[in-house]
C-alpha cells in the first residue's frame, strides 16, 4: 500500500506538529544511524551451516 500525495502531506504535517520543525532532522538522522547499525550487525553475523552445528549425544 503506497501513500498518496494527500496522505504523505498529512503525515508530514503531523510530524511537524508533534515534534517541531527543529527536531525532525535529528530524528531522521537518528533513525538513519539506527538502520545503518542494524544492517551492519546483520551483515557481520556469522552464519552457521546446519552440518557445522555441534550435536550433543
Amino acid at each position: 500500500m503506497l501513500l498518496r500525495g494527500q496522505d504523505l502531506l498529512l503525515v508530514i504535517l503531523l510530524l511537524v506538529l508533534f515534534f517541531g520543525a527543529k527536531k525532525i532532522p535529528d530524528l531522521a538522522k537518528g533513525l538513519g544511524e539506527g538502520i545503518k547499525s542494524f544492517k551492519q550487525s546483520v551483515k557481520d553475523e556469522p552464519t552457521v551451516k546446519p552440518e557445522e552445528k555441534k550435536t550433543e549425544v
